[in-house]
């Protein structure tokens, strides 16, 4: 049973921040975390709407508000900046792969049934079938703002071995035996989302070990490595991005995923070399902390245990299809996200109107909210996600702009919270 004092705390915690302190993973495979955030400065100026030729004529209505706070307005297609110069088609099997996991919903049957009859590479039709199946639905956050943080993630390729060694000494875990998830929606519906992470001692359950305990060999992890790896900063990335591929020394690659979390919640590094003085706001990216690490090996260690969030995966088989998404089916470079699925449907079409990374260039198209993350928090956040290898890993390491977001909702439905 829990103790009284620890329920009582994160009980607290959960309600008074909307959830934002216990991470929620979804209960389908993985769930990236975030990557690493810069304390930068202020985000850049949001690219003006460009024209647009309306379908049919404008929509004006009150804004929906949800349980949470957030509001979602009811637009039409010119308010979207660039919609028309989007190439939807490129967008429709993403949203396909969504249907594959909304299709027993009712408010998705319609759309994923007109949808799987469309030739894939007919842009024309894909607009078509988007505008007539879909209003779009511009989101507030709590105050009525309808700007928010958007940041990138990637899948990483590391390089390791199936057995330890000299040059491979960092493991890669599965989940461990003694780790408790602590559903409370089986206590009270209410709480329906919201999970805990524990351990027994005795008749007790206490928070599960920190990253420091489980690297100080107090975790029964033994015989849980999946691979080793050689490089413990790049270790440390594989855990914020959620999934990444391990080339093993004959050449074989091995796919690992999203499996559990320890509970604890995600300590921006970076923020912490900014706070310390030993790096600048706007060099605290990805890059950035990994050339300090390059010049402090000798701190690295110390520093790496101050995030106390800790991440076990899971081997995945191998497949040309990206990771998979918290929703259960493989993310789409260039066209999926992760949001909050507490303000976001997962698996909804989502336009994101952003600029590129270190850049004002607009960054405007649909995309799809197929995973999540334990640092996505709010109505209006994204997480972009870039695709795999080192040159998706320099536009995600970099990538901390404004945005702003439509969910995509079928006709005759409206917005609600999941």
């Amino acid at each position: 049973m829990l103790t009284g004092r620890w329920l009582s705390l994160a009980l607290c915690a959960a309600l008074a921040s909307g959830c934002a302190s216990v991470p929620i993973p979804n209960t389908a495979p993985p769930a990236p975390a975030l990557p690493e955030p810069a304390p930068s400065p202020p985000l850049p100026p949001q690219p003006e709407p460009a024209p647009a030729s309306a379908p049919e004529p404008a929509i004006v209505t009150a804004p929906e508000i949800s349980p949470q706070g957030q509001r979602y307005e009811l637009q039409d297609w010119p308010a979207l900046p660039d919609w028309n110069n989007d190439n939807l088609a490129e967008a429709l099997p993403a949203f396909l792969l969504s249907c594959n996991a909304l299709k027993t919903a009712v408010e998705w049957i319609s759309a994923c049934t007109a949808a799987a009859q469309i030739r894939k590479a007919d842009p024309m039709a894909a607009r078509q079938f988007f505008e007539s199946a879909f209003v779009p639905w511009l989101v507030h956050k709590p105050d009525g703002g309808t700007e928010g943080l958007v940041t990138g993630y990637y899948e990483p390729l590391l390089h390791g071995s199936r057995i330890f060694g000299r040059n491979f000494r960092h493991p890669v875990y599965g989940v461990p035996p003694d780790l408790l998830v602590i559903d409370l929606a089986e206590s009270n519906p209410d709480l329906k989302g919201i999970r805990l992470r524990g351990r027994l001692q005795g008749n007790k359950v206490l928070p599960y070990y920190t990253r420091s305990e489980i690297e100080r060999g107090l975790a029964p992890l033994r015989g849980r490595e999946i691979v080793w790896v050689d490089d413990p900063v790049e270790l440390f990335f594989l855990h914020i991005q959620g999934s990444g591929r391990v080339r093993l020394p004959g050449g074989e690659t091995v796919r690992v995923g999203f499996a559990e979390h320890n509970g604890h919640l995600y300590k921006s590094v970076g923020r912490i070399l900014v706070e310390r003085g030993e790096l600048a706001a706007d060099k605290a990216s990805m890059q950035g902390i990994k050339l300090w690490a390059a010049k402090n090996p000798n701190q690295l260690a110390p520093l790496l245990q101050q995030n106390p969030a800790y991440v076990f995966f899971r081997e995945l088989p191998d497949s040309p299809l990206g990771p998979i998404g918290s929703l259960g089916v493989p993310l789409t470079p260039g066209r999926s996200i992760a949001v909050d699925a507490t303000t976001t449907p997962l698996g909804a079409p989502v336009f994101l109107s952003t600029t590129s990374p270190l850049s004002s260039r607009p960054l405007n198209r649909l995309v799809l909210a197929q995973d999540t993350g334990s640092a996505i928090k709010g109505a209006v956040r994204a997480d972009f996600f870039w695709g795999f290898g080192d040159d998706a890993g320099q536009s995600a390491g970099r990538m901390r702009q404004s945005g702003r977001m439509w969910i995509l909702y079928p006709r005759g439905f409206q917005p609600k919270a999941p």
